[in-house]
């Protein structure tokens, strides 16, 4: 599970993991990435500090092309699921935000810098109860 963790109160990660283990996935088979700030941090940081060839990434639709074309660009075997977008305001901004994003995204998969935060190694062949925060 990748996603925002970085300031207090805003904590993607635990939410997902606490919805995941509460439909019967075991909870050592569940990491955290606290350090998933962007899609192309949370791919990179796959790669690199969880060692994972292969990912499945889970997002909506309107994100799965640019999360999939990152994981290409970055060497990740990646198969895309596209989660259900309820309706919601904001659509128009949610648009040009991906707009922006699939730019930025772009550059970035030429240049490759690193993810902006790293640290050592955790394979995801190992437990995933160690990037448990709580």
């Amino acid at each position: 599970m990748s996603g925002d963790h970085a300031r207090g109160g805003y904590d993607e990660v635990n939410v997902m993991k606490e919805y995941a283990v509460s439909e019967g996935v075991p909870s050592q088979d569940v990491f955290m990435d606290h350090a998933g700030l962007s899609t192309y941090d949370s791919v990179y940081r796959a790669r690199d500090i969880f060692q994972a060839k292969r990912i499945i990434i889970v997002t909506q639709r309107y994100h799965t092309y640019r999360a999939l074309y990152i994981a290409k660009r970055l060497g990740v075997e990646a198969y895309g699921v596209d989660a259900e977008l309820l309706e919601r305001e904001g659509t128009f901004v949610r648009e040009l935000r991906e707009i922006a994003a699939r730019a930025k995204d772009a550059v970035k998969c030429v240049f490759k810098p690193e993810a902006r935060i790293l640290g050592e190694a955790i394979p995801v062949n190992g437990d995933g109860n160690v990037t448990n925060d709580k």
